[in-house]
């Protein structure tokens, strides 16, 4: 699947001028609170932070529901309603959300809606790996490189977006959603501020977690399905090898695959990482080629209905997450 905003243009310009029903957008008018600063987020960790922030000051809406993969995602007429009527709306950028542009133009001239990209800040990963022909055998430690060829289905994106599968970069994230609150509720500042440092000093407790927990392994290399761990692997000194791009449809070729599997069997890597949210079948193919295991590295992109009913969240997942690469890399001290 592309994520080039111009392709998505029409689809947007068709729901703008269309009455569609919002069934499965997770969104609607009327989900919007008299009395609360109303939130629309582009997808879950934004949600999250947003709520953990906002308390019982926000009402807080997230469009793509549960169990569904940001990349397969597009807005319909709902969406927009429900946004143009918000007081926020926050997404990450970084060209994560490739209907953005459409999406805001369709909101109308006469929406007092805030918007905000929550990613502004980061130091983002440049270059796209699905365009610049970067190999298995070629990739360099602590960068977030994936094993890729110029001739995938390109993504279209100029920068790694998956800036909150970091730890480090969820705090920016989460200091721009506070600063948004601020702007659109001042009276309430310190209620925000509270809630704002108790999220802050959990982020800042799970980044210490992942610095210590990832610390004394001999071999850094993880194998995953999805480009998606760029920032996590910088942070933490890892090195990612991804069977596919950026976007998780950005798929390999045959001898992409091979060379893959002949990497894996040269370092010593024993499990291959897949994630909920899209097919297995990758990984488990080149699992099953190369003799070793799966275990889910989940990019935090959104809850399958299971780990909604369940509780689970941001920290829940990633605590799980430092759980599996902590096993990994086991294997290989």
């Amino acid at each position: 699947m592309s994520l080039k905003p111009a392709r998505i243009l029409p689809i947007i310009a068709l729901c703008a001028m269309t009455v569609l029903s919002a069934c499965g957008s997770g969104s609607a008018k009327s989900d919007l609170v008299e009395g609360k600063v109303n939130v629309v987020t582009s997808f879950y960790p934004l949600y999250y932070f947003a709520s953990e922030i906002g308390g019982d000051r926000a009402n807080v809406v997230n469009l793509i529901p549960a169990g569904v993969e940001p990349h397969d995602w597009t807005p319909k007429s709902g969406d927009i309603d429900t946004t143009s009527n918000a007081q926020l709306f926050l997404y990450n950028g970084a060209g994560l959300e490739g209907w953005m542009e459409g999406f805001l133009k369709g909101l109308g001239s006469d929406s007092k809606v805030v918007t905000v990209e929550t990613s502004k800040g980061i130091d983002l990963i440049e270059g796209n790996p699905e365009e610049e022909g970067h190999h298995a055998d070629e990739a360099e430690p602590n960068t977030g490189e994936q094993h890729a060829s110029a001739e995938h289905d390109h993504s279209g994106l100029e920068v790694d977006p998956h800036t909150w599968v970091s730890p480090r970069s969820a705090m920016v994230m989460a200091a721009n959603i506070f600063d948004a609150y601020v702007k659109a509720d001042p009276d309430h500042k310190a209620e925000y501020e509270s809630r704002y440092e108790d999220l802050s000093s959990r982020l800042k407790a799970l980044d210490s977690k992942f610095k210590d927990g990832l610390a004394g392994f001999a071999k850094r290399d993880i194998v995953v399905s999805h480009q998606a761990f760029g920032y996590l692997c910088r942070d933490y000194k890892l090195n990612q090898v991804a069977i596919m791009g950026l976007s998780p449809e950005a798929e390999p070729r045959a001898q992409d695959l091979l060379q893959i599997t002949q990497f894996v069997k040269e370092h010593d890597v024993r499990y291959i990482f897949f994630e909920e949210l899209v097919s297995d079948q990758l990984a488990e193919t080149l699992a099953a080629e190369a003799k070793v295991d799966t275990l889910v590295l989940n990019p935090v992109e959104g809850l399958t209905p299971e780990q909604e009913q369940a509780g689970d969240n941001y920290f829940t997942l990633m605590e799980r997450n430092l759980e599996n690469l902590q096993k990994a890399l086991q294997c290989l001290r």
